[in-house]
């Protein structure tokens, strides 16, 4: 099962990602990261196809897409 891993402080909140996602995986937080900006957080991993729209969307280089989880069946 694939699933984003969103690096919290590289986030700038410009919410590009969240606009990409055709499955709405992504949604803005309402935590504010050490730079003050809200940030973009993984809200619905289950129905992530593995596209990586929201990583190719991201200005700050800040989304990773990986195959599976540690742990998940092959």
């Amino acid at each position: 099962m694939p699933h984003p891993q969103i690096r919290h402080e590289r986030c700038k909140g410009c919410g590009l990602c969240v606009d990409a996602c055709p499955k709405h995986v992504i949604q803005m937080s309402r935590k504010i990261n050490q730079q003050g900006y809200f940030y973009a957080d993984v809200v619905n991993e289950s129905e992530c196809t593995g596209c990586k729209l929201c990583a190719v969307a991201c200005p700050d280089v800040g989304i990773d897409v990986y195959g599976r989880k540690r742990g998940d069946p092959k």
